[in-house]
């Protein structure tokens, strides 16, 4: 059964809901980016393909989202929430792989390291602001210094797959998906089987980390 948490951090409260998994090996924490909240469709259909796999899900909104504000806060507000909220994550007594969805991929990247995480999910990394390819974003990326899993849609104005870096990371494509894995309706593959390869191959990774 999900249920919900509050947890106080020095940005403000966050709130945590759970998917647990009946016998967990890992939990996967993951927060939205800064357009949106935890019901994007990637996080939820990972947040319901997971803990059947052993893998509970923990989807984690920010302080600022919680206080129903509609901008995001500074970059370094956002990796304080989530360092205040870590230890909520790191109780439930298995190793914690942090990620999250654009901004929140960022914000996994740039702690990852530091709150010793096992590993980092970063959805829709946003490689730099759409049509400002010199404002790269790249040594977040590179420098989280944990295993880390990139999931990217083809079309993504953010950074599509071909602009990455090279580096010790895994890449997963999603054929024409957009920054919100959203395809065109007339794309060779459907939404649904757009969500299918990104909760595939978040299965098949999460299985690799042990």
């Amino acid at each position: 059964m999900t249920h919900t948490e509050t947890v106080e951090t020095d940005a403000g409260a966050a709130r945590i809901t759970w998917h647990p998994a009946p016998e967990p090996a890992l939990l996967l924490a993951l927060s939205h980016g800064a357009g949106g909240g935890i019901e994007a469709r990637d996080l939820v259909a990972i947040a319901a393909a997971l803990p059947p796999h052993g893998v509970s899900v923990a989807l984690v909104e920010q302080p600022w989202r919680v206080a129903g504000k509609k901008v995001a806060p500074a970059p370094k507000t956002l990796d304080v929430g989530w360092r205040g909220l870590w230890p909520a994550l790191a109780g439930a007594g298995v190793p914690v792989v942090a990620g999250g969805r654009s901004a929140g991929a960022r914000v996994a990247c740039r702690t990852a390291a530091g709150l010793g995480a096992a590993a980092v999910l970063a959805l829709s990394f946003p490689l730099h602001p759409p049509g400002r390819p010199e404002k790269s974003r790249a040594e977040e990326l590179l420098g989280s210094g944990v295993p880390t899993l990139v999931v990217q849609g083809g079309n993504d104005p953010f950074g599509r797959p071909e602009e990455f870096p090279d580096g010790s990371y895994e890449l997963v494509e999603v054929p024409y998906g957009d920054h919100g894995f959203a395809v065109p309706k007339r794309s060779p593959i459907s939404q649904d089987e757009a969500v299918t390869i990104i909760t595939d191959a978040v299965v098949k990774w999460v299985a690799g980390l042990g």
